[in-house]
């Protein structure tokens, strides 16, 4: 164990929170056994503290305290559902701390109530045919190379989950999360009010940045938009119904998962795993659901595939390619007396969506084992297919690359010749997105990894060990800690070369797959999660400079970016220039925002988003676009706050002493 010579403290009173997930009234004073145990529950209270703003008024926690900002969500008042599955794994930890899981109940009630679709939201999947999944459409390079037509030529493999899934669940609803919504009705597509409103943005191909989007409703019935709602920007038909659809982020239902595990490892040690079981049977039900993240988009037989049409259909789980997907996906007609409905998987894999701990958790965890006739089997087949997908994406330096698809360019097309395979998919130098590249963010290591190192811990087993020690060999190689206490680690890569083809008996080497670091931060959340990594290896590997740089990393964090409103770095954005940036919108299109908004060939990123013209922090975008210097922006996301806070309670419970 690793001594920090802290004694034990009384801490100040902690809010306790609400059903709404905020503070409601002065709560009980926990005792911290650590000094790392006090700080995990002073910036708990800093985070759920309601002047802090984190929080909707119905507990619904935002993307960040600031609205004026854009990256994957594009405006700070909406949520994600990786928000959510933060939410509850705070909540998690705070019951391993004071033994109050009452906390980690309300969480997962909030996500439930408004992140799942209802049957309301989703009400005709009733009439979905597992053996015409969905309709298929070509991915495209470019947003302007959209709509994609459909194309009922080619046929969609059949999907075996749906009848297992309504036999053991007694419904056709999904029950898994929607991964984006506008928490305050900032863009009107709830109507009159502040009702929480399910939305999308990405539709057209992988470049297709964020700056490119045009933000249309989950419901689409054709109030705004144009003739056609949205759907005619993105998919091709000879004919438009008013329709719903939704689409899963499966990390997040994965990372939902994974701390309904720990709530109930920590709840039985302290005798109270009756306290969280029903919220843990609802996490295995969420799992079961995550399966549709193992298979092909149109259930096509996975490997090999080089053409559309000669891409064979898939039957049983000849589909599965049993990864963690990029998404999956469903919808229907609103019209319950005309209905169909539809569902698809995804092809495309990256590495940093996998989670070996879910996978154990829903295999080998009697509490989370699901109720289907085949899921714990598929976990279980999960669980090592994701191990060597690691394997085989782990570069000479140590670093984990891309990912792999079974439909080069995301429409069954013949990859280049000599592209490496992993059983027959293709390596994906940077799956899914290109704009920025999805392989170069540090961030996507760090949660990945602290997934391994977490599985590691609970079991030891030797291939996550291997993998571990690797990346941590390299990941502290680019790690600094100055005397003062600052840090610095990896931000930014640079990937050259491939794998291998992978051959289980005998992995290659991947002698000509190498990472570059290009530049470092000294980001907090990414921080937490690499620090959570660096405990949860060093706790079972006895890792002594992993342990202390975890420590230094939570002590720098602590020291120097800890302000009133919780843990945050200044961020120069000079990416903030593209608020100027056409959206593509085909000739002859038009249509309206809820707001008034145009949508017409000559859109902006900021023309179909003029709110943001009203935002306190608009002047500071105004001016750079006037030929100003680039803004700098404090953010404080809340699922950094959370990693920084999840490694603070992981730090107290396994190396601290």
């Amino acid at each position: 164990m690793l001594s920090i010579g802290a004694a034990a403290a009384v801490i100040p009173a902690v809010p306790a929170l609400g059903p709404a997930g905020q503070s409601a009234h002065a709560g009980e004073r926990p005792t911290a056994a650590t000094l790392y145990e006090q700080r995990f529950l002073d910036l708990y209270a800093t985070i759920t503290d309601p002047a802090n703003g984190y929080f909707s008024p119905s507990g619904i926690p935002y993307h960040s305290v600031e609205t004026l900002i854009v990256e994957a969500p594009d405006h700070g008042h909406e949520t994600t559902s990786e928000a959510y599955s933060y939410l509850i794994w705070l909540q998690a930890m705070y019951g391993k701390v004071t033994g109050d899981w009452s906390r980690f109940g309300a969480a997962w009630e909030t996500m439930e109530k408004f992140m799942i679709p209802t049957r309301a939201d989703q009400p005709t999947n009733g009439f979905y045919q597992p053996a015409k999944p969905a309709t298929y459409a070509p991915e495209h390079d470019q947003p302007a190379q959209y709509p994609a037509r459909l194309d009922p030529s080619v046929a969609a493999g059949s999907d075996p989950l749906a009848a297992e899934l309504k036999s053991a669940y007694g419904t056709d609803d999904i029950y898994g999360m929607h991964w984006l919504q506008d928490v305050d009705n900032t863009y009107g597509f709830g109507g009159p009010g502040a009702t929480p409103t399910y939305i999308n943005t990405f539709q057209r191909g992988p470049q297709e940045s964020v700056w490119e989007t045009v933000t249309q409703p989950c419901r689409d019935d054709f109030t705004y938009g144009g003739r056609n709602g949205y759907l005619d920007l993105f998919t091709g038909d000879a004919s438009y119904a008013r329709q719903w659809k939704f689409t899963n982020a499966p990390d997040a239902d994965a990372r939902a998962v994974q701390a309904a595990y720990w709530a109930h490892k920590w709840a039985t040690a302290q005798g109270r795993q009756s306290q969280v079981a029903a919220v843990v049977a609802k996490a295995a039900k969420m799992g079961d659901y995550l399966r549709y993240a193992m298979f092909d988009k149109y259930f096509k037989r996975v490997g090999g595939c080089t053409s559309p049409a000669g891409c064979a259909p898939g039957s049983g789980k000849s589909s599965a390619h049993y990864l963690i997907s990029w998404y999956y996906a469903w919808g229907g007609a609103l019209d319950t007396s005309a209905g169909w409905a539809w569902r698809i998987g995804c092809s495309h894999s990256h590495g940093g969506y996998q989670n070996p701990l879910a996978a154990y958790a829903l295999s080998s965890y009697a509490a989370l084992t699901p109720k289907s006739a085949s899921g714990r089997a598929d976990w279980a087949r999960s669980l090592q297919r994701q191990l060597e997908f690691y394997r085989w994406l782990q570069c000479a330096e140590g670093a984990i690359a891309g990912g792999a698809t079974n439909s080069w360019q995301g429409r069954y097309a013949t990859p280049p010749a000599g592209t490496p395979t992993f059983y027959g998919m293709y390596y994906d130098e940077k799956p899914v997105y290109h704009d920025p590249p999805s392989n170069q963010w540090f961030g996507f290591q760090a949660w990945s990894m602290e997934r391994v190192a977490e599985y590691y811990h609970q079991t030891g087993a030797a291939d996550a060990g291997a993998v571990l020690r690797k990346w941590v060999d390299w990941a502290l190689a680019h790690t600094t800690v100055g005397a003062d206490g600052t840090y610095l680690f990896p931000s930014t890569l640079a990937w050259s070369g491939k794998p291998d083809t992978w051959n289980p008996s005998s992995p290659g080497a991947n002698a000509g797959l190498h990472v570059t670091v290009v530049d470092r931060t000294d980001d907090v959340g990414v921080a937490g999660a690499y620090a959570r990594t660096l405990v949860y290896y060093a706790a079972r590997s006895g890792h002594a400079k992993a342990a202390a740089t975890a420590k230094a990393l939570l002590d720098g964090v602590w020291t120097h970016h800890r302000g009133a409103r919780g843990v945050a770095v200044a961020e120069r954005r000079a990416d903030y220039s593209r608020f100027g940036d056409g959206v593509y919108v085909p000739n002859g299109w038009s249509g309206r925002m809820p707001n008034g908004d145009t949508v017409d060939p000559s859109s902006t990123f900021s023309s179909i988003r003029s709110f943001y013209r009203k935002d306190p922090d608009w002047p500071k975008v105004e001016g750079y676009l006037a030929g100003g210097p680039a803004p700098t922006f404090t953010y404080h996301r809340f699922w950094a706050q959370v990693d920084v806070a999840l490694a603070l309670g992981a730090y107290a419970e396994l190396l601290a002493s």
